[in-house]
């Protein structure tokens, strides 16, 4: 199994912190954001490598700091040649390119940078395993706002998503859906042509219920809720609950 880390976004709605810093190497609770992912992967035993995909401009930076860090498994840092936030590929872009590009092998464990998970990605790993498909993540939200904001679904007993959508105007379901994804080796040749037929680049998520269509998908539900760190609010609220943790 391999790991492919999405970082190559411009984190606008957070300057001015991000104007020569990326987002995932800000400091929460002392250490970059990225760094508990890492320590998470780093306890899947049958995990290869991991990839993180960043733009050129930060690309520097991302490089220094896999290379302070020494990881175990190898870190590759993969520069997808962007510039700015007019011209980023998006998301699925970033890892359609990444997998063509890098020649990156699955099953893939893919992961947005700025988040912190409550639960150990071991977990999610087994589940997908037993399921034998395509694994989501899911967890319960009841703030209306927050899902709009957010993909939501529907599964059944067995965790099975039946129904799925990206940002809804009218929420219908409180299982939210974080960019946290387990791919099967066949997938992977599927975001190329998700792509080529002309669908959204941009958001995780856009696409799901294009491969909801073609295949079963599950979701696994963990408790608690992931921070999300999206502006200046989440990222100063991460600071504080990761100070309080801590005991700083």
């Amino acid at each position: 199994m391999n790991a492919l880390i999405l970082a190559a976004g411009y984190a606008t709605r957070l300057y001015p912190l991000t104007r020569d810093q990326p987002k995932p190497l800000l400091p929460v609770g002392g250490r970059p954001i990225l760094d508990y992912l890492l320590d998470d992967l780093e306890t899947l035993p049958e995990l290869r490598q991991v990839y993180v995909v960043t733009n050129h401009r930060f690309a520097p930076r991302f490089q220094a700091w896999a290379a302070a860090r020494g990881t175990h498994p190898p870190l590759q840092v993969l520069d997808d040649g962007t510039h700015t936030p007019d011209d980023r590929l998006g998301a699925i872009g970033d890892l359609a390119w990444a997998i063509r590009h890098a020649g990156i092998e699955g099953p893939l464990l893919v992961a947005a940078a700025d988040n912190l998970l409550p639960f150990r990605l071991q977990e999610m790993v087994r589940f997908a395993r037993e399921r034998g498909t395509d694994c989501l993540t899911c967890y319960h939200l009841e703030d209306p706002e927050r899902l709009r904001r957010t993909g939501i679904l529907a599964r059944d007993a067995a965790g099975r998503v039946t129904r799925f959508e990206e940002k809804p105007p009218r929420p219908w379901s409180h299982l939210a859906v974080p960019p946290i994804y387990y791919y099967l080796s066949e997938t992977l040749p599927l975001f190329a042509q998700y792509l080529a037929e002309g669908n959204n680049p941009d958001a995780p998520g856009g696409f799901v219920p294009w491969l909801l269509a073609r295949r079963p998908v599950h979701a696994f539900l963990f408790e608690g809720q992931p921070l999300d760190i999206g502006n200046l609010q989440s990222y100063r609220e991460a600071c504080a609950r990761m100070d309080g943790r801590l005991g700083g």
